[in-house]
């Protein structure tokens, strides 16, 4: 141990870069760990819950939503429910726009973790090509005895070292970035089927009001009829 990180301090313009990547790198994970368990655990419930309520009464599907607005799903369904009486073409262009703005955050790191996994094996590749010139120098043609041992040696395992760190940071990087990407990919799939839902379930209520309001307007020309059109019509047969 005690070799190593005499190694590490000689070879500091390679092991400073690289340590700096790997605590940049667990900090990333921990936090796009604590994002997409919240996501998984709480996401599916909450949009079920929505759908069923807004069935019934949009308001309160509105207000549930609220209650969970830290959850990228629940902020999209907003931005479509609090336009007043929108249209299904401004209702899915207002899911679109939300969608957009929440896709940064779904990717967020992504960047960072890139960055690492291309440049971590440069470093080690560095410090591979400087203990490589440091066996070189060592090294006196002609003369063996002459020879500095030592120097070999120790260019021989900072080669070796530089080129082991770097992979070590590289490689589960490059795994974990696999299952972020995965992850988002998957929540990119489930926002636009559940997006398309709400989207329908929009439709049918504006189509159903429609037809309310078109018997309403007739009642009211009738000499002997009369109603009132309830504000919200619940979508599930009575």
């Amino acid at each position: 141990m005690d070799r190593v990180l005499q190694l590490m301090i000689q070879g500091w313009y390679y092991s400073i870069p690289l340590l700096t990547f790997s605590v940049f790198s667990v900090a990333c994970c921990i936090e796009r760990v604590l994002f997409w368990w919240k996501i998984t655990h709480r996401q599916e419930e909450v949009v079920q819950q929505a759908l069923s309520q807004y069935r019934r009464n949009p308001r309160a599907a509105q207000y549930l939503l609220e209650q969970n607005a830290d959850l990228p799903i629940a902020r999209i369904f907003l931005a479509g429910l609090e336009l007043n009486e929108a249209s299904p073409e401004d209702f899915k262009l207002a899911l679109e726009t939300a969608l957009a703005a929440e896709v940064p955050l779904l990717k967020r790191f992504n960047t960072v973790f890139d960055t690492v996994i291309t440049v971590a094996p440069f470093l080690g590749l560095l410090g591979t090509v400087t203990g490589i010139i440091q066996i070189l120098s060592s090294i006196q043609l002609g003369d063996i005895g002459g020879t500095d041992t030592q120097g070999v040696g120790r260019g021989i395992a900072e080669a070796l070292y530089s080129t082991a760190f770097g992979l070590i940071v590289a490689i589960p990087t490059l795994l974990i970035s696999n299952v972020f990407r995965s992850l988002y990919l998957r929540q990119l799939s489930k926002i636009q089927e559940y997006g398309g839902m709400l989207e329908l379930l929009h439709r049918q209520r504006q189509e159903m009001q429609a037809q309310q309001l078109s018997q309403y307007s007739y009642t009211q020309s009738s000499p002997s009829g009369s109603s009132t059109l309830p504000p919200y019509s619940s979508l599930e047969p009575s």
